[in-house]
């Protein structure tokens, strides 16, 4: 590698680095914030807290690398231009290929970076992260009833004591049940406690007021009660893999006897041509951005700030491959657009770059532009194709 090469390579991946890291850390932060009501209802340390936040983090790493590297190329290239480097390059004689190479070599890296964290590192952490949610809300509901708190065991069932004493033995106990949708059940009792095997919510002393939908109440008077909590326990201890959680070799030759697989088996389908498709997009954004901002320009030239133009349209790319994912899971129709759009994209940026064209706006379009200026008005502002100023 030539010297300028290594010295493009170095400011790169600097800026880069400097952009991933800060906008990994806001995005992690929000992540994990959302994370923090869970673990504090069940219970659980700060050291739990800490790893779940760091499972989450190669969760967002895909997301971010690609956008990251248009940033810090398009940052990178603009102030060499701005400094007249690529000015002095290109009145040296210097190829093109001199700024193209280190980008690329740069924007490949980070595939493969993107690729393993994608297909191995990412499942392994969502698996794990899936298992301490479902550990989280299994412990919930052994340490639910804390004395004067209304506390939310699953979707429209509430549970509140006024105390508790020795022998996990629950003073005034209140629950409100309106998972059935067909009627309401208020629970009152003097005192009760979790059975061992934390099945069943014991009720001693009590009533219960059932409110059907027509505003009608009829209220039962009960010396003992067992609230049935089997089927909360069961569901809270167990993880619900879905196809994001699974690893590549899942993927390619999955069990035909999975119960969710049996249940969509489309979205595994789906998920595997996203893993072999979004894992280039770094290299991808790479070329845009080399096409973008990689050639030298005067001051004179009015354009749109390099970064702004790049980051619009690998936006455009990154939404269109999303939208194509998600609705292969419904057709099969949008799996090859899913391989056309990246492959489209990637071609037309290479004839750009071999064919060492600028882009820029086309002078009849421009014309239109400049004219329709002129007649608001705005003519000394408008500016031609060869970047001087209308007259």
């Amino acid at each position: 590698m030539k010297l300028i090469e290594r010295y493009i390579l170095r400011r790169a991946t600097g800026m880069f680095l400097a952009t991933l890291l800060p906008l990994l850390a806001i995005v992690w932060t929000t992540q994990a914030l959302s994370s923090v009501n869970l673990v504090t209802d069940s219970g659980q340390s700060t050291v739990a807290f800490l790893r779940l936040a760091t499972l989450i983090l190669p969760s967002i790493v895909p997301l971010i690398l690609p956008f990251a590297l248009v940033i810090g190329v398009a940052q990178t290239l603009t102030a060499m231009n701005a400094d007249s480097e690529l000015t002095v390059l290109n009145a040296a004689g210097s190829s093109r290929t001199t700024i193209i190479r280190p980008v690329l070599y740069l924007g490949i890296a980070l595939s493969f970076a993107s690729f393993t964290v994608d297909n191995f590192v990412e499942p392994y952490s969502r698996m794990a992260v899936r298992q301490m949610i479902a550990t989280a809300h299994a412990d919930l509901l052994s340490s639910v009833v804390q004395e004067n708190t209304f506390r939310k065991v699953a979707d429209g069932l509430y549970v509140q004591v006024a105390s508790r004493r020795n022998g996990g033995v629950l003073n005034g106990i209140f629950v409100a049940d309106s998972r059935d949708p067909a009627y309401e059940l208020v629970y009152y009792a003097r005192e009760g406690a979790v059975d061992d095997s934390g099945s069943a919510l014991v009720m001693k002393d009590g009533e219960v007021h059932r409110k059907l939908p027509d505003g009608n109440v009829s209220i039962i008077k009960f010396d003992s009660y067992a609230f049935d909590l089997t089927d909360l326990t069961k569901m809270a201890g167990e993880a619900t893999i879905r196809a994001k959680d699974r690893d590549l070799p899942f993927l390619l030759d999955p069990d035909r006897q999975d119960a969710v697989y049996k249940k969509n088996p489309m979205a595994f389908t789906a998920e595997l041509h996203r893993r072999l498709t979004e894992w280039t997009f770094p290299l991808l954004f790479a070329l845009v951005t080399l096409v973008v901002s990689s050639d030298a320009r005067t001051h004179r030239e009015a354009r749109m700030h390099p970064m702004i133009t790049a980051m619009l349209i690998c936006l455009v790319i990154r939404w269109a491959t999303f939208y194509a994912g998600n609705s292969a899971e419904d057709s099969r129709a949008f799996i090859p657009i899913m391989y056309l759009i990246p492959l489209a994209t990637g071609a037309l940026a290479i004839r750009q770059l071999a064919s060492n064209r600028r882009l820029e706006i086309p002078q009849t379009l421009d014309q239109k532009v400049n004219e329709a200026l002129a007649r608001l008005g705005l003519g000394r502002f408008a500016r031609s194709a060869d970047g001087k100023r209308a007259p």
